[in-house]
């Protein structure tokens, strides 16, 4: 399920990416960004731009979101806002584009370490997944000011397993670890360059 989940904000965000400037695609990004803050389905404008090609087995069989559609819900309307103003695209796929070593980027001082830090681990400390997808908005809003791009397909398998009662420590740990690594690189070529 988590490579198909993954599978499927590639294709969504690549045929996004691919046209940039055709009307359809600056529609289709604009519905994406009203859907966010709002529960998978709420937003009926959003229907077709959320929902277009999803596979069967993602979607749920009750009135509640299932855990993969909120994963690429918000994968894709977060995508929808980092990419608002950018003529390139803002997904890259890699490890250093995962979100705790992208955050990471965001750290360029001590002052930075501190307030950048405060902010992931409110997000990750988030209860449910319209909280996280609120404190995440902000995170993105940040990497977009710094064009520092995000492995979306990579944030909807965590956003997939953060939802799994045994997996989200987990998901949180590697948040933080991946953080650290980058921060902490950071600091070490900042220190060779103070001797």
């Amino acid at each position: 399920m988590i490579n198909a989940i993954q599978n499927y904000v590639i294709k969504q965000v690549s045929s996004l990416s691919n046209h940039l400037e055709t009307g359809i695609s600056k529609a289709r990004m604009a519905q994406l960004r009203r859907g966010i803050g709002k529960k998978p389905g709420e937003n009926p404008e959003i229907w077709g731009s959320f929902l277009i090609d999803l596979p069967e087995q993602f979607m749920s069989n009750t009135i509640e979101p299932s855990k993969a559609e909120w994963a690429i819900y918000i994968a894709l309307t977060m995508y929808a806002l980092h990419q608002q103003g950018h003529s390139e695209s803002v997904n890259k796929q890699g490890y250093e584009y995962f979100l705790g070593q992208a955050v990471g980027k965001l750290v360029k001082n001590t002052d930075d370490l501190e307030r950048i830090q405060k902010r992931f681990s409110v997000m990750a400390l988030s209860s449910n997944m319209t909280e996280l997808s609120y404190y995440l908005r902000c995170i993105i809003r940040l990497l977009s000011d710094e064009n520092i791009c995000l492995d979306y397909a990579e944030l909807a398998k965590e956003l997939f397993l953060f939802q799994l009662d045994n997996r989200a420590d987990g998901i949180r740990l590697k948040w933080g670890q991946d953080f650290y690594r980058r921060v902490n690189h950071i600091n070490v070529e900042k220190g060779k360059e103070e001797d």
